[in-house]
Formats: structure tokens, sequence, C-alpha cells
């Protein structure tokens, strides 16, 4: 089946959520055929139900593999699907539709794809496979009855799915423009967002397949990212995380680059450190320029100061062959310099165990690098031959050696303890989801430690003082000593929305707030980055009823305190910033009486009045009989 183009190229701009274009100018459908006497009918378009059901009332399934930029695709996709009205659930036997979200980096979670696959046509569920399995290997065998939504037609997976639903077979792969960023998004975590801030990359990497499917870098522009992030704080987000194929490389086709993004959005973020940055995957080449800058973000107080930074060998001889563009010197004046200039700096990497022609050599120079700097992190994997790319054609290492080699460097870095000395240390978390045991809470340090704590879920979303009780080799575990709310005394919640973190512009300057920054402390605690401190309390998350004694001894008390809690209960169905904004007006004008307040108070006065003027006429008639 050949590739359907966008037959609407440029004319989606503008269509709101939901909107269904007419399905012969919108996508290219291939109805199903059945043959009649060995003769194929293309008139036919078979309907295994007996009617089809109204569009947006069914239910679907999404299944993701991969990466976090995978996963943003996903939550887009979701978003749409639920605006339309679809339901979306995480059982695939209730499904009417599953949407297969794919990976294609390694060979393991391709199988896991094709498994999938084959489990829905067994159960007669109609298939959608997005992702970059079919956008980089359009042509596969596992692909062919089903339909497919490529990486950049995310924004029109409605109308796919109207379609399979109605048993088409569609495909949608090439576009020429990026979705947009305000699509409606169900987040897999209500408190992280994943914001893409480019697609593709500018490397060459002979065994990379992901190229072959995001393609070439496409970087959305600074005004759209400051505008979605300026959007997700005020939907409640703790964190951003930014995603991309290759972060550092951001900008270079649109004339700016990350330090520019990076200052402009920790612009946005408040001051009180609620929402915190995490930047995403760099490869060194496209970053050592800008090394200084980079660093000066990392210190500022609302980024966590964690980079992933993949070296893959510590070969150079395995790094040109791999095309990665950099030598090992280079990743490691990356890391060095980090180190150097940010206090409690973690770099993650990642390791590729037997590249073709790596030598047992090589192999040892890299056991060396990873020893030399004992990470906390090291995504060690082994080397899948992607079919398509330079590297699949290259003379292999013998499987046996490559997983000899995979086990042993796992060996070295699982006898690290980068975790040593944070016992008993204070550290302000960031908890933003439930561990997998279903007891602890996961939080993060500055640092992007993982902390795991016990507490209610009411504490998800929030900011807290722990004390380091004890660690272990993946995390560290504590113990709440406070949970952090940000309360502006003087200028109320309304004005701290316009209160932002000013971006770091260097070291010296800008963040000179965070080199001695005291534990637990936030960009609210002290004059961050030259604005002015905010007055505020440290409470906790949790709003207990005031107690009115003298007016809940009388009437008139009760009368008030209703009156007030009234207005309480008003107040929290409003939405979070109209929520804000309704609290001071109705602070300030609590003694403010309406026609209704003064009509029920009259009537509890008269009838008052009614109650002794009755006494009163009881006791003038007992004395008169007597």
């Amino acid at each position: 089946m050949e590739d359907i183009e966008d037959l609407l190229a440029g004319a989606g701009a503008g269509v709101p959520p939901g909107f269904r274009l007419p399905v012969p100018a919108a996508v290219g459908v291939n109805p199903k055929q059945r043959k009649k006497n060995g003769v194929t009918n293309k008139l036919t378009v078979v309907q295994d139900s007996p009617a089809p059901k109204i569009p947006g009332t069914q239910t679907i399934y999404i299944k993701t593999f991969g990466c976090s930029h995978n996963q943003s695709d996903s939550e887009y996709m979701a978003g749409q699907l639920s605006a339309f009205g679809y339901a979306l659930s995480d059982n695939p036997d209730e499904a009417d539709l599953w949407m297969i979200n794919t990976c294609t980096v390694k060979s393991p979670s391709q199988s896991a794809m094709d498994t999938l696959i084959s489990k829905g046509r067994s159960a007669k569920k109609p298939l959608v496979v997005a992702g970059c399995v079919p956008q980089g290997s359009r042509n596969l065998k596992e692909l062919e009855g089903v339909s497919i939504v490529g990486v950049q037609q995310i924004d029109r997976v409605v109308e796919v799915v109207e379609e399979t639903l109605k048993g088409h077979e569609v495909r949608l792969l090439t576009r020429k423009t990026l979705p947009a960023l305000d699509l409606p998004k169900v987040r897999k975590n209500k408190f992280v967002e994943i914001l893409p801030i480019n697609v593709g990359c500018l490397g060459a990497c002979t065994y990379c397949k992901t190229k072959h499917a995001r393609g070439h870098l496409g970087s959305y522009t600074v005004d759209s990212l400051v505008g979605r992030v300026k959007n997700v704080i005020a939907d409640g987000v703790r964190e951003i995380w930014l995603s991309s194929e290759d972060t550092g490389a951001y900008g270079r086709d649109i004339g700016v680059n990350l330090p520019i993004l990076l200052n402009a959005i920790v612009a946005e973020l408040p001051l009180d450190g609620s929402t915190m940055l995490r930047i995403g995957m760099t490869n060194p080449p496209y970053i050592l320029e800008h090394l200084k800058e980079i660093a000066d973000v990392l210190r500022h107080p609302c980024v966590y100061t964690f980079l992933h930074v993949p070296v893959q060998s510590g070969s150079d001889s395995v790094l040109s062959a791999m095309n990665r563009e950099y030598t090992v010197g280079e990743f490691r004046k990356v890391v060095d310099t980090l180190m150097e200039l940010v206090p409690g700096m973690q770099i993650a990497t990642d390791i590729i165990c037997g590249f073709p022609g790596e030598t047992d050599e090589d192999f040892a120079q890299t056991v060396d690098l990873i020893k030399d700097y004992k990470l906390a992190q090291v995504h060690i994997s082994q080397f899948y031959p992607r079919p398509g790319t330079p590297a699949a054609r290259m003379k292999k290492v013998p499987s046996n050696v490559v997983k000899q080699r995979s086990r042993e460097l796992t060996t070295v870095f699982e006898s690290f303890t980068p975790y040593t000395g944070m016992e008993g240390k204070v550290e302000r978390i960031w908890i933003t989801d439930i561990a997998s045991d279903g007891i602890h809470l996961v939080g993060h340090t500055k640092g992007y430690i993982q902390v795991l704590v016990i507490g209610p879920e009411s504490m998800l979303g929030a900011s807290a003082m722990v004390n380091i009780t004890s660690i272990g080799r993946w995390s560290v575990f504590g113990e709440v000593i406070e949970i952090l709310s940000q309360i502006n005394k003087e200028v109320g919640s309304h004005k701290r929305v316009d209160e932002k973190c000013s971006p770091c512009a260097n070291s010296e300057e800008a963040c000179a707030c965070s080199k001695e920054q005291e534990p637990g402390s936030s960009c609210g605690t002290t004059s961050c980055c030259s604005q002015s401190p905010m007055q505020e309390t440290t409470a906790l998350l949790k709003n207990e009823p005031e107690q009115d004694d003298q007016g809940s001894r009388n009437l008139i008390g009760w009368f008030l305190r209703n009156r007030k809690n009234h207005s309480s209960e008003k107040m929290d169905f409003a939405g979070s910033e109209s929520k804000e904004k309704k609290q001071i007006q109705d602070l300030g004008h609590q003694s403010a009486w309406g026609p209704v307040d003064i009509a029920l108070l009259s009537g509890i006065l008269l009838s008052l009045f009614t109650i002794v003027a009755l006494f009163f006429n009881l006791g003038s008639r007992s004395l008169t009989s007597k």
C-alpha cells in the first residue's frame, strides 16, 4: 500500500480540536476488500459489525513504548480522543480499539510491539500503530492491515481512529509542519509536563534508527514553548521535562540556541520553587560551546541540577565508527566543567556494549571511564543492529562476547555507592508520584536523586523538607519533616502569578542566590536573582476550620460562622486562578452586608424580640392572677 500524503497541507491550521474534516479530503483510506469467486470487488467495504457505533462513544486502549517524547505524543493523542468523547482505558480487553505507540531504538521494544499486534489481531481488535516504527519502517510485514499515524500527524489521531473503527485502513505519515503544542492533553502524571522542544536531530549516528523516523532537526519557537510553560504552570504542573532527540541541538535551525530558550523558560517559573524544570538528554557536541551558560541555568533554584549526557563508549575509535562527532576527551570536558561549576551536579550517561569492531582494549577504556566518574545513573545496553542503518552492515562482535561485556560493566556499575554520606542530611524534595510498591511516595532532590517517603496521597504535588534516614543503591529513604506551602501575606496570591524567577545571565550575578542557599530554601525565600523577596510562611497543606469560641455560644455567632463557611465552600469550587482572586475579595469584604444577610438577621432579631415579649406577657398575667 502506498503512503498517503497529507492532502490538506497547511489547511488544518486553526482548526479546533475535535473538528472533523470531510474524510475523502482529510485522510486516505483503503477499504478492506472481500473476494467473490476469486475476483476482488474494489467497491466493497467490509464491516464486521452489523451497524457502526456513533463516533466518539467507544473505548480506546493506548500502549506506549520508548522515550519521554513518545510518552508526550501519547498524552497528546489521548487528550484529543478524550476531548472528542472517547473513553480511555488501561484494560485492553474492554477497549474497542488498541493504539500502540512504538519505539524503534532497540530490537526488544519492536518485538514487544509485534507481540501486542498479534494479540490484538487474535482478539479481533481494530489497531492503530503510531510512533517511530511505522514512520521509519513503513513497509514492515507486521504493519499490514493496520492503520498508521505518523509522528508528525498526532494532531489528526481522531480522524484515524474514526475511520479505523469503521473498518478502514488509514495511513498518515508525511507532513512538513510540527503539531501544535496547545492540543488537548491527558497526562500520565498530572504533575509532570513532558514538553517536546524539537523533533529530529543534526546527527547521523551509524546505529540509530530514530533519525529515520524523526528526521532532521525541527525546533519549536521560543515564544510557543514559553506560552506552553505558562499554561501548564497554571494547570498545576510541578515538573516540566524538556524532551527531544537532542536537547542541546535546539534552535540551530531557527537561529536561536538552548541557553536562550532556558533563560526564557526560567523567567516564567514561580518564585516559590513550586514548579521545577528538568533539562532533557543532550549529546556532547552541541553544548560544548555553551557549557558556562548551561551551568548558570542548572544552578538556578528552580532547575534540577541533573543532565543526561550519553557517551556510548569510552573509546575514540568506537565513537568514530558510531559517527558520534565527539571524543572521549570532549565528553570528559562536559562532565568536569558542569561538576565544577554546579554544586551537587548529577550526570547520567548511556553505554552500548559490543558495537561492531569493539575490541577488548576498547571495552577496557569504557570500563575505566565509568570507574573514573562512578556516576549514579548509567544505562547499559547491548548493541542491537537496526535494519537500514550502516552499523547493521558492519562485522558484528560475537553475541556471547557482547553479553559478557554487558554483564561485566553492569557488575562494575552496581558496585558503586553514589549516595553514601546523604544519611542524616535534610533535603528539599518535590513529590510527584506513587512508588510501585504502593506504599511510598516518590520525590526528587534538586539533584534529581529519588527519595522515597511515606505519606498520604494528598502530598502529591507538594514540596517537602525531609530527613534522609537511609540510603539504597538506586534511591534514598526519607522522613517528612514538614510540607512546604508558600503563602504570601502582603500581596495576595493573584500577584504571585506575576512574580517569576529571573533567568540566569551569569554565575556571579543572576544566580548568586543559589550558591549559598540553605538546605530546602527556594528562590522565594531569599532575594532570588534580583527579584524582591516575598514574605511567606511554611505551613502544612491542610486547611483546618477556624474556631470562633465566642460566636459558638450564641445564635448570632452561629449565623456568622455559617455565613463564613458558606463563603469558603463557594471558593472551593472555583478554578485555581479565580479561586485565589475570590479568596482575596471575600476576605477583603467579609464585613459587607447584602440584602439577604440583613433580612435574615432582622428575622432573627424579630424572633428574639417576640420571645422576650411573650415572656413579659406571661409574667404580667401571672402576677395579675395572684
